[in-house]
């Protein structure tokens, strides 16, 4: 911040900050800026709405971009360390907020990826001081972390599972019935492992409706799987955030022997006191 001159740094407190009432003020002002543009966007992806507020609802976005993009190059232009903001997660979604108006000056539909800018909104945490509820996201981040190589094992295994599926019905089924070939077929076992049925291609046959049923069970007993591996995780951080130690750290004074019960104070080896920590 030393570096930072006293233009930047007024900058910073109100654009970064959140203590102040300005900060606070601004961090308001930009969501319900955000809000609005996300809402013109849906607005304007309804043909009728289209057809009467097309113009004006472009005008708007584009006065939204301009305002977005001005913030950006002020967050920028204060931050002392700009590099650490422009890939920190704030800011790749800052800038992402950014690029679909300018993309779509090229690729008129790419406009309508504007809503990832409601990913902004994420800064409300910091207005109403809710960041105390991040340690329970931060409690199922971990329990996903550990439960990522049963997840893999457990995808890999559905996805073995789908293709044989989808193999199996090509060669019952064939073309003739809908199952023109095997990424088709495959297509198929999702819908019907995952319990969607769209039912767009369904099985003629006796026996490839004796399988879609095997597929169906399957698909059922699936769907406890992910649930039971992420529960089960998600029960050990529980426990392990509340664990309370057993033993203490103190050390004897005479035989330096540790891992003493939480009430002792002396040794249950030499009887000498415990030196309390």
């Amino acid at each position: 911040m030393n570096s930072q001159s006293k233009a930047q740094k007024k900058v910073y407190d109100v654009i970064f900050g959140y203590e102040s009432r300005a900060g606070r003020w601004f961090d308001i002002l930009l969501i319900v800026l955000i809000v609005i543009s996300v809402s013109a966007v849906l607005l304007d992806s309804i043909a009728s709405m289209h057809a009467r507020y097309g113009e004006l609802l472009y005008q708007f976005e584009l006065m939204f971009t301009v305002l977005f993009t001005i913030e950006y190059v002020l967050r920028l232009y204060s931050t002392p360390d700009k590099r650490r903001y422009i890939f920190s997660f704030y800011g790749v979604v800052d800038l992402l907020s950014l690029l679909p108006t300018y993309i779509a000056l090229f690729y008129p539909s790419a406009v309508y990826l504007i809503v990832v800018r409601i990913m902004r909104v994420l800064r409300v945490f910091r207005i109403l001081k809710l960041m105390r509820y991040m340690g329970e996201a931060n409690m199922l981040y971990a329990a996903l972390l550990q439960a990522r190589r049963k997840i893999f094992v457990f995808l890999f295994s559905v996805v073995t599972l789908i293709i044989i599926f989808g193999a199996l019905m090509f060669i019952i089924e064939g073309g003739e019935n809908g199952f023109d070939s095997i990424p088709e077929s495959i297509y198929w076992a999702i819908v019907t492992i995952t319990t969607v049925g769209y039912g767009d291609i369904a099985p003629q046959t006796p026996l490839g409706q004796f399988v879609a049923a095997i597929a169906m069970i399957c698909g059922y007993a699936i769907i406890a799987v992910p649930t039971g591996i992420i529960g089960a995780e998600l029960m050990q951080q529980v426990q392990d955030r509340g664990k309370i130690p057993k033993t203490q750290d103190s050390e004897c004074t005479s035989c330096k022997a540790t891992g003493h019960d939480l009430d002792a104070r002396h040794c249950k080896y030499c009887g000498n006191l415990i030196q309390q920590k």
